[in-house]
């Protein structure tokens, strides 16, 4: 049974049990995050070593997402997200208690692995029990609750550095969030429950991971592609915009002032992002996303060396906010439409391996290009990438996700059965 045929949607159903979890969960991961690599420099470690450490969540989250699936799949959200909570904290408390760099490693590793479950666990709640014509805002809306989290967890992280003096205590943020996170899905009824989840086909084997990569082979090969690229662009910019302010010679608190009111215009536009999408189609989100964070990219590589670089970085950093702010939840969204009905988690478990390697590549590319070649030459690369994975999504979204009616009728199945590997002939 789906949500449809349970009960009427109402956007207060979810706010509770779907976004404060998340919120909670991403505070503390962002809070967390920017002072791992200080952290294990306090310790001893090198800055290679120093950035290894802190590439561990990004490992962990992309071996994460395989396992991932089948767990959801097999034990439900509710039960993930508090067993993904309690491996979180189990990681952090080991990085605090033990203070050596392989402990911190071991600890940011398990985060990683955690993180991966409890994205999959919202993502698959929201494809499962949202309504395809509000899907889209659902889960940009989740996108915005991530963003909003990890906007207010370094501040959150400034606040106690500056009291105790000490950036490890900082961590102690992510062990309080994950126990309310726990403390908030023991409260709150279940909600798979509420929305007819007791209902829904038990797991079976045969809808594994497994089963699912083989089934979706091609539409993960084409349109994961270009996910992937999209998350890749989306990783570059966060590396590739202080690395320029650095190169140009722009003061640091300029640039970071610019990339702050860069990142306000990217969340502000969560909610437009998915309401566009519901609205008018997939495309106009997707592609309007890559093609300027592509252009941004190329700007950048042009602009290095003009006596207006400081203006030309600016005005860069503001048009890739808001291209990925019109981006907003599609990877989310996309995954969702995508996925098959009765059993989304190990689908969507190998969706977003896909869309996590193109993240965790692009830093590791940027690197090799501007070791090898600039800094340059590296945003321009991007930025040709960018434009391939525009056009491929241009091309195979239309085929894998149909544009829906815009005003579906009252009584009308508001879930859209969508692709099935059949139709791919």
């Amino acid at each position: 049974m789906t949500a449809d045929a349970a009960r009427p949607f109402s956007w207060r159903s979810v706010i509770l049990p779907a976004y404060l979890p998340t919120l909670l969960f991403s505070v503390g991961e962002g809070a967390m995050i920017p002072v791992i690599p200080v952290v294990a420099t306090e310790r001893g470690a090198s800055l290679a070593l120093a950035g290894l450490i802190a590439a561990m969540l990004m490992v962990g989250q992309l071996l994460g997402d395989l396992p991932a699936g089948w767990l959801v799949a097999r034990i439900g959200e509710r039960t993930a997200m508090i067993g993904a909570s309690a491996v979180a904290s189990a990681g952090t408390l080991l990085a605090l208690l033990v203070p050596t760099e392989r402990a911190l490693g071991v600890g940011v590793f398990l985060l990683g692995l955690a993180t991966a479950v409890f994205g999959l666990a919202r993502h698959a709640f929201l494809t499962s029990h949202v309504p395809a014509r509000v899907r889209a805002r659902a889960l940009s809306t989740l996108a915005g609750v991530f963003r909003a989290g990890w906007a207010v967890g370094p501040f959150t992280a400034a606040a106690i550095i500056a009291w105790t003096g000490s950036a490890a205590a900082v961590f102690w943020v992510l062990v309080i969030s994950c126990a309310a996170v726990v403390v908030v899905l023991l409260v709150l009824p279940d909600p798979e429950t509420a929305f007819g989840g007791a209902d829904r086909p038990q797991p079976n084997p045969a809808h594994g991971v497994r089963h699912a990569i083989v089934t979706y082979r091609e539409v993960l090969a084409r349109i994961g592609t270009g996910v992937g690229i999209l998350t890749a662009l989306r990783a570059s910019r966060t590396v590739i915009l202080p690395l320029w302010a650095v190169s140009i010679g722009m003061r640091p608190d300029a640039a970071a002032l610019v990339i702050g009111i860069a990142a306000t215009i990217d969340f502000a536009l969560f909610y437009v992002s998915g309401h566009v999408m519901d609205r008018h189609g997939r495309l106009w989100s997707a592609i309007p996303g890559l093609v300027g964070l592509s252009i941004g990219h190329l700007v950048l590589a042009f602009t290095h060396d003009l006596p207006t670089a400081v203006a030309w970085f600016t005005g860069v950093a503001i048009l890739l906010g808001v291209a990925n702010g019109l981006s907003s939840g599609v990877v989310l969204t996309v995954g969702a439409d995508l996925a098959p009905k009765e059993h989304p988690a190990p689908f969507l478990g190998a969706y977003r391996t896909l869309a996590d390697a193109g993240q965790a590549a692009a830093p590791l590319a940027i690197a090799a290009v501007t070791s090898a070649l600039s800094i340059m030459a590296a945003s321009a690369a991007m930025g040709v990438v960018g434009l391939a994975g525009a056009a491929m999504l241009w091309r195979w979204i239309p085929r894998y996700v149909p544009r829906r009616p815009r005003h579906p009728e009252p009584d009308e199945g508001e879930r859209d059965e969508g692709w099935t590997p059949a139709s791919d002939t």
